[in-house]
């Protein structure tokens, strides 16, 4: 592994976030072509890149004033634990700084790598769904 590179980007090619995706077992891998639209329709997406290989990314959507939602976040499995998630979510706190709320929705089992970013876990709501994704 070289040096990692962030980007602020929208434009992937299909491959690349099938590949992400799916690395980290996420079913919207599935949909490579849908995914390249949502890259380009995110107000932000930071990207993390070992050379040209895609090895990380993360999205958020926001009303433009006050709250933003972090919508993706993943880091292939063998460039875990290396810090690029830390560094991809202090990128997204920076950038909006000035809002009032960052929201989240995390798996449980990354729960514990939120609270370490600084997320606090709310007592009073629960995330819900519509979905046809399987993960």
């Amino acid at each position: 592994m070289g040096n990692i590179i962030y980007k602020e980007l929208h434009d992937f090619t299909s491959r690349q976030l099938e590949d992400l995706f799916l690395s980290v077992e996420w079913s919207s891998g599935h949909f490579p072509d849908k995914l390249v639209v949502a890259m380009k329709n995110f107000e932000t997406v930071v990207s993390a890149w070992d050379g040209d290989k895609l090895v990380g990314l993360i999205c958020a959507m926001d009303d433009g004033i006050m709250t933003a939602y972090v919508h993706y976040l993943l880091v292939r499995p063998d460039y875990q634990d290396k810090g690029i998630g830390r560094q991809l979510v202090a990128r997204v706190k920076e950038y909006y700084k000035d809002y009032l709320r960052i929201v989240v929705v995390a798996y449980n089992k990354e729960i514990a790598f939120y609270e370490n970013c600084g997320f606090k876990a709310a007592d009073d709501a629960s995330p819900m769904f519509i979905t046809s994704l399987w993960t």
